[in-house]
């Protein structure tokens, strides 16, 4: 029997317009856990951007939260530090999207082409590169990917906003179309990326294509 893949999940907050789009996380731990790998989920242990409103869909005037008490929510109370987290822990990482990524792992939703990534989310990408340990990216997640390994030409998908796969091809990766239920595989970085919430509509495609991605991101760490 093969032994249990240790896959981390790194989350960035709860609540799709300041953290983790729950949904997109949801359908990751469960497409997980029907494969039986062992999920290590991890946060930041830093201050969110701003706190939003869900209701009103404007930022919550005078609220402070944390990026690693927020992700705790949605994982019951099981999650630790990222700062904790190294390659060496794990088989396999996956990041779910949500405008967290974009605001509180890296600061793409405020510099654009500018970004930069939050040290501890860059240190365990490079990690995970250097051990050649397959990563998986969801909804806006990829923009992680491509500015981290840009200059390696890594293939991504964010679906097909114009935009946002500019941005990514100026750090130099490759950004391919895809719809909501599809994947991109880049198997010589073993990257593997689905569009989720950047197309929706709603969550039956997000979790195919969620489900899609755990099976290949699973299969290349094999």
């Amino acid at each position: 029997m093969a032994p249990q893949k240790r896959v981390g999940v790194v989350l960035s907050g709860c609540g799709f317009l300041d953290g983790a789009e729950i949904q997109e996380a949801v359908c990751t731990l469960l497409s997980l856990d029907r494969r039986g790998a062992a999920v290590v989920a991890a946060a930041p242990d830093v201050e969110q951007l701003h706190v939003v409103d869900h209701v009103r869909g404007a930022p919550a005037e005078g609220e402070r939260r944390r990026v690693l008490q927020e992700s705790a929510r949605i994982v019951r109370g099981k999650i630790v530090d990222l700062a904790r987290v190294r390659a060496t822990d794990l088989d396999a990482v996956v990041f779910p999207g949500g405008f967290g990524v974009a605001k509180n792992l890296c600061s793409f939703a405020v510099d654009g082409r500018n970004m930069k990534v939050v040290p501890e989310v860059e240190r365990l990408v490079r990690e995970l590169r250097a051990e050649r340990k397959p990563m998986g990216f969801i909804c806006i997640a990829p923009v992680i990917a491509a500015r981290l390994l840009g200059d390696e030409g890594v293939k991504v998908t964010i679906g097909d906003d114009a935009e946002t796969a500019a941005a990514i091809t100026s750090w130099g990766a490759r950004h391919v179309d895809r719809r909501v239920d599809e994947i991109v595989v880049d198997e010589r970085l073993k990257v593997v990326s689905t569009p989720a919430y950047m197309l929706g509509p709603w969550i039956a495609p997000v979790a195919t294509g969620i489900d899609k991605l755990i099976a290949a991101l699973l299969e290349l760490a094999s």
